[in-house]
């Protein structure tokens, strides 16, 4: 892995680059949305029309990986530059252990990079990395605009009772009924949904700091299900209607999950159209992606293979098979950016060191980050790449997995000591066809890397061998 050295004194410095020559920087992040969960990506059910021209108009990747195969490592990930083997969050750990979860002062985020250049900066959306009081809050962790949810139990619930602004409680008229202890519940009273209002939030921001260089982390919340509401009432996929899908004979959870994508693909497309209403749209880098992959977690009648959610990749979300890492991403930011298709192969580490030569300043030290602008304005001879790219899983045992030369994946599932599996991804996208016993030397340099790619931290440690 590629590291970037440089000086943390250079990082805090204000760009001399004019802010006129900044782009504004539009960061979109769907939660729990499948590789083939879009038209462009060869979705057949789904209407994605917004989306699907965004990607006709820009470029889009066909190999980027999430940061985790599940939320709060994903955006660790994103926000920090570092892999999981490095980076502070690893895994969900959930409100009995929030420590474990939480950014520290001493990280440094992309926000605080962005801002140390000038940038005004704001969250729209789930957090997930930070509760209230602790230094992990979005505001103390370089954002100076936040609405939406702190806890990712509380994010569940697509008709809250309430949502955090900055740090203040803003009520909501909507009626819930709580399950368990970690904020998750249901709403018996729906009113107000948290997509439309981060909607409105991120269409008023942008219009608020159009004269000077902006970053808008836009993190939705759809399609991820209500977790709570689909063990109690055994449908997850909260929407006000059901759109297009109204008289389609599914399952009631399966229009949801349709209805809440397409919900969302006319929302984004009314962001792309309320930029070029500013005149900003060619100074604005548009990026959407995915946390990780789809769920199966809208109730007892919700299957993503009904929507094919995964594309030609195996697995879903918790998979360190493609399925659950491999991502969509689409970057937009006409004049600058040819559309395309890109077989780049990054990563969401990669959006730090990205964003920090767009804004004309350096990266902190210590990353596992290499810019992707080359790609983006079409200049592929000087890209950098990766040798390899790390994951780590710690949920139903220790797993991790290594992409190696974008082609030849390693994965250990649930045991240190389990027997390395591996895959061609050139020919074997699907993987399922375990070839670890006919390169034994990818499978003895890949094992090397699972034993040096990482360190442990205070929270995430490997047992001993």
């Amino acid at each position: 892995m590629t590291r970037v050295a440089c000086s943390c004194l250079a990082m805090l410095l204000v760009s001399t680059v004019a802010a006129s020559d900044k782009p504004n920087i539009v960061f979109i992040l769907a939660d729990d949305l499948g590789y083939g969960d879009l038209g462009c990506y060869g979705q057949k059910i789904i209407q994605t029309p917004s989306l699907d021209r965004m990607a006709a108009e820009g470029l889009r990747f066909t190999q980027f990986y999430a940061g985790s195969t599940v939320c709060a490592p994903s955006r660790s990930v994103l926000m920090t530059g570092q892999h999981t083997g490095h980076t502070r969050v690893r895994g969900n750990a959930g409100p009995e252990d929030s420590g474990a979860q939480m950014l520290r002062d001493e990280d440094v985020t992309v926000a605080e990079v962005l801002r140390s250049a000038g940038y005004a900066t704001g969250l729209v959306g789930k957090w997930g990395l930070g509760m209230p009081g602790d230094e992990g809050v979005p505001n103390r962790q370089g954002f100076d605009y936040f609405y939406g949810y702190l806890s990712q139990h509380h994010a569940h619930n697509h008709f809250p009772d309430f949502l955090w602004r900055n740090g203040q409680k803003s009520p909501l008229p909507n009626v819930v009924t709580p399950v368990g202890a970690a904020g998750g519940g249901y709403a018996t009273q729906r009113v107000k949904y948290a997509g439309d209002l981060f909607a409105e939030e991120a269409l008023a921001f942008v219009s608020q700091h159009r004269e000077r260089p902006f970053f808008l982390y836009l993190s939705l919340v759809v399609p991820h299900a209500n977790n709570e509401r689909s063990r109690e009432l055994g449908d997850g996929q909260e929407v006000p209607d059901y759109g297009p899908y109204e008289d389609r004979d599914w399952h009631s959870s399966l229009k949801g999950q349709a209805a809440m994508i397409t919900r969302m693909d006319r929302q984004i497309g009314d962001l792309l159209a309320k930029l070029a209403e500013l005149g900003i749209d060619q100074r604005t880098l548009v990026i959407f992606t995915s946390d990780n992959g789809p769920h199966k977690e809208g109730g007892p009648q919700y299957d993503p293979e009904f929507f094919q959610a995964s594309g030609p990749l195996r697995g879903i979300k918790r998979s360190l098979t493609d399925g659950g890492i491999r991502v969509p991403f689409i970057a937009r930011w006409p004049g600058k950016i040819r559309p395309g298709v890109s077989n780049h192969v990054g990563y969401f580490g990669d959006f730090l060191a990205t964003a920090a030569e767009l804004a004309g300043v350096a990266p902190p030290p210590d990353l596992d980050s290499i810019s992707f602008v080359p790609t983006l304005l079409g200049r592929a001879a000087d890209q950098a790449r990766h040798d390899y790219l790390y994951w780590e899983f710690y949920e139903r045992g220790i797993s991790q997995a290594v992409l190696l030369q974008g082609r030849w994946k390693g994965i250990r599932l649930k045991s240190l000591t389990a027997a390395l599996e591996l895959y061609d991804l050139e020919n074997d996208l699907g993987e399922q066809h375990d070839v670890a016993a006919e390169h034994p030397d990818i499978v003895a340099r890949i094992g090397r890397i699972l034993e040096t790619a990482r360190v442990d931290n205070e929270f995430w440690k490997l047992p001993a061998r």
